[in-house]
């Protein structure tokens, strides 16, 4: 950070990123060089042979040009070394450096095709070991070649030879506003166009229509307003959330103030509305599962999965059951019937239908429950992430119930989809009448939540008594109006720090603001950071304690930003560089903060104890509130506590234990009874 500028165009690299790859490389070309040179010496006066002096010749070159090499490494390294993220002035002379290395690329590759020449003539007849050597020797040099032309296209940035200008209010007032405005217009649809390739490059597999096409214009515009304002490359975010996360667990580690811990003590009333609520959200966590189908099934029974899925599903396909979508081989109903413990006849309507806005979902009879389930998928495709993905906000009225109600845009319009489904095609109708008794509820897992939140929000005013359990819903969801009113018929499950639950464009923002002040303010090398990352990320260990220029300020001064950290958010490389001032620091949010919908229970470890092969976790389920999420925490489990057979282990685990403490209270009774 910033991008290297080479070739007068910025790329996705920075100066600081030649040390590590460097340094292998360097190691790599001083084993090939001391190799070269001991046959060079053992054969010294063996090249009488036919060949032996082409032979000579290119050992001997060979030698020379390695020792070029390893001398122009060792200094691009060394350079590289030097300095901060923040600090790039000891590494000014990196360009130079890479001109000189890239320029010995030249001969290498002269020599290589030499090197191929020469061992493919027949008429060389020199010693077998010798020719061996020149041809390892060959293909090393074509292999490195080759990783350096994929290394070049990887760090390639598109947008890299945009030209504009760094507009300070004395140019500004050399130009134009018409001037200005245009070259701002130029720019950015430039940055929309090269997302939009790179969207659609990731999605060349589906078929493509009018609403693949907005969606990824739309996610387009997103991507390019997100990553518009900072000069940030790849390995700056990895050492960013390497620095947060031991920044976090620092602060984990500190004890808490008495009254912090007092504030989560429940009274006995509120204790057994959530047991309740967990108990039923363990039952209901089943069907969000089971609507993954196949996939789900296969992953948590990897052994016996597919055995039992041709033993039983092939054979016994239903004739009857309303399905629409591609089931092949009917594997995915067969799973939901497995999961679920559901009869065939319990389905009253199975969708398997993907597209971008429309997801699949099944409408069930729980009779254990008494409840018509509607259970939504979660993200299982791209169809689905470009639904994730479109997350723009769109207005939601309610009539007599609220107004100017923002929503996510792309589960909204999923939401939109089943409810149509629901109501026009009669599928709730024919449900409530086979069981007019059953209440309804409305269960998903991920986007399933979300959209589940949604379509209860829809619902609600036709079936006032009905209940929606969303697991792991995104973060960036309902406004504040909407989520209140939720509270009442909405609950959301969260296992510890689950990454998707607080995923919102506003918390994307704070992340990226944190990440350039940590490593903004850091006073260690970019390779130091990301070499003692790794260990404690793989090893554990005590996290380590950065000297940064934030030590020894003020508190006064802490509300400021430093100047390091000011630039790198303003002062952008050419390409990015978007000539107005709506990124600053201290501008307000380009986005309205969304939240999660109804209560909260929130699922964290309490304790954990690791054997040979397993673990066992002890989980602690609290009643939470939105602004326990309003931040991404960064930690190995932001990923895997989002993962369904994680969230249903929990709940599982949690209700067994209710369970467990309700027959050892009963027998207590009774024995003081007798």
């Amino acid at each position: 950070m910033p991008g290297l500028v080479v070739f007068g165009r910025r790329w996705a690299i920075g100066s600081d990123d030649f040390v590590l790859p460097g340094a292998f490389e360097l190691f790599v070309r001083l084993v090939w060089w001391i190799g070269i040179l001991a046959l060079y010496t053992v054969h010294k006066g063996q090249f009488s042979c036919p060949g032996g002096g082409l032979l000579h010749s290119y050992l001997l070159v060979l030698l020379i040009l390695l020792a070029f090499i390893i001398c122009a490494l060792s200094a691009l390294v060394y350079v590289s070394m030097q300095g901060t993220i923040s600090n790039p002035g000891p590494r000014k002379s990196i360009p130079k450096l890479l001109y000189t290395r890239l320029l010995l690329y030249l001969p290498e590759f002269i020599w290589a095709v030499v090197g191929a020449v020469w061992v493919s003539d027949s008429s060389v007849h020199c010693e077998k070991t010798v020719i061996n050597v020149v041809i390892g020797t060959v293909i090393a040099s074509w292999v490195i070649i080759i990783f350096t032309i994929i290394g070049v296209v990887i760090v390639f940035d598109p947008l890299g030879g945009k030209k504009t200008f760094y507009l300070t209010d004395s140019v500004n007032r050399n130009l134009e506003s018409s001037q200005s405005g245009q070259l701002l217009y130029n720019v950015k649809n430039t940055a929309t166009r090269v997302w939009e390739k790179r969207i659609r490059l990731l999605c060349c597999c589906i078929v493509q229509d009018d609403d693949h096409r907005v969606a990824f214009t739309s996610i387009a515009e997103l991507f390019r307003n997100y990553f518009s304002d900072t000069d940030l490359v790849p390995s700056d975010i990895a050492a960013g959330l390497t620095l947060l996360h031991q920044e976090q667990d620092k602060m984990e580690s500190c004890p808490k103030e008495p009254e912090e811990v007092l504030c989560h003590s429940p009274s006995s009333l509120v204790t057994d509305d959530l047991d309740i609520e967990v108990e039923n959200a363990a039952h209901y966590m089943l069907f969000a599962a089971a609507a993954y189908g196949w996939p789900y099934y296969i992953y948590t029974n990897p052994f016996t999965a597919l055995c039992k899925l041709n033993g039983d599903c092939c054979g016994n396909r239903p004739t009857d059951s309303d399905i629409t979508g591609s089931d092949r081989h009917n594997f995915h109903f067969g799973s939901i019937l497995k999961i679920t413990g559901l009869q065939y006849r319990d389905f009253i309507h199975i969708s398997f239908h993907n597209k971008i806005y429309e997801i699949p979902f099944f409408v069930a009879l729980d009779h254990k429950k008494e409840a018509i389930v509607v259970a939504v998928r979660g993200t299982l495709s791209f169809e689905d992430i470009l639904t994730d993905l479109s997350a723009d906000c769109e207005d939601l009225t309610l009539e007599d119930v609220l107004e100017n109600g923002f929503v996510h845009k792309g589960i909204t319009q999923a939401a939109n989809y089943i409810y149509r489904k629901l109501i026009n095609d009669g599928i709730l109708n024919q449900a409530f009448t086979i069981a007019p008794e059953y209440k309804l509820v409305i269960v998903g897992h991920s986007l399933g939540g979300g959209t589940a939140s949604i379509l209860a929000i829809m619902l609600r005013n036709s079936f006032p008594t009905l209940r929606c359990y969303a697991f792991s819903p995104p973060g960036g969801l309902l406004s504040k109006s909407l989520a209140d009113y939720t509270k009442h018929f909405i609950v959301s499950v969260i296992v510890g720090k689950d990454l998707v639950a607080r995923l919102s464009m506003p918390n994307m923002e704070d992340l990226k603001r944190r990440i350039v002040r940590i490593v903004a303010n850091c006073n260690r090398p970019k390779y130091q950071i990301l070499l003692r990352g790794c260990w404690y990320e793989v090893f554990g260990g005590d996290p380590d304690n950065f000297p940064t220029e934030l030590d020894g300020r003020n508190q006064d001064a802490l509300t400021q930003p430093l100047l390091a950290e000011e630039s790198l958010m303003v002062r952008r490389s050419p390409s990015y560089n978007a000539l107005d001032d709506e990124s600053h620091l201290n501008s307000p949010p380009q986005y309205p903060r969304l939240y999660l919908p109804g209560k909260i229970i929130h699922i964290v470890e309490e304790s954990s104890s690791r054997k040979l092969c397993s673990s066992d976790i002890k989980y602690m389920a609290r009643w939470s509130n939105e602004t326990v999420f309003s931040s991404i925490l960064i930690s190995p489990k932001m990923i895997t506590d989002h993962m369904p057979d994680v969230v249903l282990k929990a709940l599982n685990s949690l209700s067994q234990e209710r369970g467990s403490c309700i027959s050892c209270q009963t027998r207590e009774c009774n024995t003081n009874v007798v």
